[in-house]
């Protein structure tokens, strides 16, 4: 009985190299994510009630983390998960730590600080545990690689352990020192690597994963607005202001899902690790423009945007083109229609600057808002006027 328990029921995870080619996203994995909504909210409101550099960079940090452990989270199933009541034990017991963890997030630059830390650090060890159990069916090939990951996952755990007993402004200090630890081991790690010695390949479903999670951070567009008009006077101007800033939210979605999402990156793993980590600014972008979405609405009436909420807005937008860039270069698609996307890549970083341009203007909320969707319309009109002068417009879908 308990052999055939195991059998059926309690799996080991799928080794280093068994990719499963023609997987799709499952129910369980979307469940997963939709946990991230919450924490993610979280952590942006603290950013929507007080725009400074000190609170977005507070943002960035605690954002960055839940990026990091998405990332991991997101990976290993993709790498080694399967639908079996193993892996379906153990991604209950990651949700349940995020949603302890949003308990502390709004917080978590301050009182909330030593919780999050204890409650982070108890999600990567889980992550680690199901990364070592991997490790252990490895084939030989696979084990330096899976060593040198395992390693970073007890040293991060660590860091952030230790962090719960810093001070504050200490603390926010050697969790920024994590994040870019992790963006540039990942660099590393990518650049020194090859795919198959690392077992990663490029996939559909991998693929299909990045933008549901940009989907959801979109999300946060949507609840901006949502908060800025329950919390200021129903009129035209307000209202206006509001549903001018959530289409800057469909623009994105619209340049995206057009040239980035649902395209694979090179299968190298320089240009696959790029594109994993384009993801990180693409989508802190996405939730910071969010947060300035409140208080643009708050202040519709003024005659002029306040400082702080044009720059977290503009800038924003131009770091989710910067970011769009980046992504769009690791693409293979860049390779095989360069015509399109080279000059719309340039096109994306032109329109950053005239973003950063229109914060620096800082009109009426309103046509602020209407400004940089402006920007963003007429970047996406260029795009398509690229990919209708193609011999065959269908090889770029």
């Amino acid at each position: 009985m308990l052999q055939q328990f195991r059998q059926r029921f309690w799996l080991p995870p799928r080794a280093h190299g068994d990719v499963i080619e023609d997987r799709t996203v499952s129910f369980l994995e979307l469940f997963y994510d939709l946990v991230y909504v919450v924490v993610i909210a979280r952590a942006a409101h603290i950013l929507a009630e007080d725009i400074s550099w000190r609170t977005f960079g507070e943002f960035a940090v605690v954002f960055g983390m839940i990026w990091v452990a998405w990332m991991n989270g997101t990976l290993y199933y993709e790498l080694h998960g399967r639908e079996d009541g193993r892996t379906r034990v153990y991604v209950f017991i990651q949700m349940m730590l995020l949603a302890l963890l949003a308990v502390f997030t709004a917080e978590a630059a301050g009182d909330g600080g030593a919780p999050f830390a204890i409650v982070y650090a108890g999600f990567l060890g889980v992550l680690t545990w199901l990364w070592y159990t991997v490790r252990r069916q490895d084939a030989q090939e696979y084990l330096a690689v899976t060593a040198r990951y395992v390693t970073g996952m007890v040293v991060s755990i660590v860091v952030i352990g230790v962090s719960a007993a810093l001070p504050d402004s200490a603390r926010m200090a050697v969790w920024a020192i994590f994040v870019l630890g992790w963006v540039g081991g990942l660099l590393l790690f990518g650049s020194s690597v090859r795919p198959t010695e690392m077992g990663v390949s490029a996939t559909d479903s991998m693929v299909e994963r990045f933008g549901l999670f940009t989907i959801i951070v979109l999300g946060e567009v949507v609840v901006g607005v949502v908060t800025g008009l329950s919390d200021t006077v129903h009129n035209l101007r307000s209202i206006s202001t509001g549903m001018i800033g959530l289409m800057i939210g469909f623009a994105f979605w619209w340049t995206y899902f057009d040239f980035v999402g649902r395209r694979l990156p090179r299968d190298d793993g320089p240009s696959l690790t790029r594109w994993m980590l384009s993801h990180l600014p693409m989508t802190l972008a996405i939730a910071a423009t969010g947060a300035a979405m409140v208080s643009l609405i708050e202040h519709a009436a003024d005659t002029r945007a306040p400082e702080a909420t044009a720059w977290l807005l503009s800038g924003s937008v131009a770091l989710g083109l910067v970011a769009l860039v980046i992504a769009m270069r690791a693409l293979q698609d860049y390779d095989r229609l360069p015509s399109l996307y080279r000059p719309v890549s340039a096109g994306l970083v032109v329109a950053a600057g005239v973003a950063l341009l229109a914060g620096w203007w800082r009109p009426a909320p309103w046509l602020l808002a209407l400004t940089l969707v402006l920007i963003l319309t007429a970047v996406w009109l260029f795009a398509i006027d690229r990919w209708l002068r193609l011999d065959d417009p269908g090889e770029a879908r």
